[in-house]
């Protein structure tokens, strides 16, 4: 984690954001989160605790979230929307001073309501209600922009921000509709090896798959027939770099079976650090393969390999069991 973090530093702009592409705000938060994980926090007194505070207050400037509070402004959407929301959860008074903190608390509150308003525009009774989509008032949903708002409101709840459990029961309703089985009369999934799907009636992939898992666990739904058919979907599965959204996918992989416990979590650690370790690059980075993963940069894509290996350190609320 030693290289992974000085290639971050090297990649720090004058302006404190951590980017090497584009979607500047939402990179910078994502690179902050990973940092976050690995123990260099705002607080720490340190030359990567300095880069984090240079980067915190980067995403706090008030051009990077519109009126609405929307993060999304720079070109990443409800991605970097809930991307950056997580962020700001996960270091709630971990800042440098009162001001910065009262700024994480501000910007987040605007945030988070922003995240209730936009999965209430769905309409009641319809497959796509109770999750989110690209843009803040889609009527559609799917599962990898669903993740990003539903880790951001448990974030928000665990740092003591009002989550209405109505908007979780909508989330969970809609994730468990994504699971891919037929049901029997009482509405339960006869198929217990399968998992979840970018939308519901399409079929379950390893990124989708994982991040279903992950989502229901952090909605509580730890005891869930849909959790158990995921994990072991997930079981049979061997990571393979070269696939596509790997980075998504193994981050995705390692939080969701880490959460699980047990062989399931030991067995997911394992394949995760050797795969990644594997494919570290020189100067401690690394770089997607599928063409549009590449396209997200480096920055993208050693944040998600320092998430999927830092899962055991408990520096980050949002990742502890």
């Amino acid at each position: 984690m030693k290289k992974a973090t000085s290639f971050m530093l090297t990649q720090q702009k004058a302006d404190g954001s951590l980017v090497d592409h584009n979607r500047p705000t939402a990179m910078t938060a994502l690179a902050i989160i990973a940092m976050c994980s690995v123990g260099h926090l705002p607080t720490s007194q340190t030359t990567e605790g300095e880069a984090v505070r240079k980067a915190l207050d980067y995403v706090l400037k008030p051009e990077r979230q519109n009126a609405e509070g929307y993060f999304g402004i720079d070109g990443s959407r409800m991605y970097g929307h809930g991307i950056i929301s997580l962020m700001l959860a996960e270091v709630v008074g971990m800042g440098v001073n009162e001001k910065q903190d009262q700024l994480v608390r501000e910007r987040l509150t605007k945030a988070v309501a922003l995240i209730l308003w936009s999965q209430e525009r769905k309409e009641p009774g319809h497959q796509h209600y109770g999750g989110w989509r690209y843009e803040p008032g889609s009527k559609d949903s799917d599962l990898s922009v669903s993740i990003w708002q539903l880790l951001t409101l448990r974030a928000a709840k665990n740092a003591g921000f009002t989550v209405p459990k109505k908007n979780i029961d909508a989330a969970v309703a809609y994730l468990k509709r994504s699971y891919h089985s037929k049901r029997n009369a009482a509405g339960q999934p006869l198929d217990l090896k399968s998992a979840c799907a970018y939308q519901p009636g399409h079929g379950p992939n390893f990124p989708m798959a994982a991040a279903g898992l992950l989502a229901l666990q952090i909605c509580g739904e730890y005891a869930a027939p849909e959790v158990q058919g995921s994990a072991n979907w997930l079981k049979e599965i061997n990571p393979d770099i070269n696939q596509k959204f790997f980075y998504y996918g193994i981050y995705y992989y390692a939080q969701a079976m880490y959460q699980r416990g047990g062989d399931d979590a030991e067995i997911a650690r394992k394949k995760t650090t050797d795969i990644l370790l594997q494919n570290q690059q020189p100067d401690g980075g690394w770089e997607a393969r599928d063409s549009q993963e590449k396209d997200a940069g480096r920055v993208y894509a050693t944040a998600m390999a320092m998430l999927s290996l830092s899962v055991q350190y408990h520096y980050l609320p949002i990742y502890q069991r």
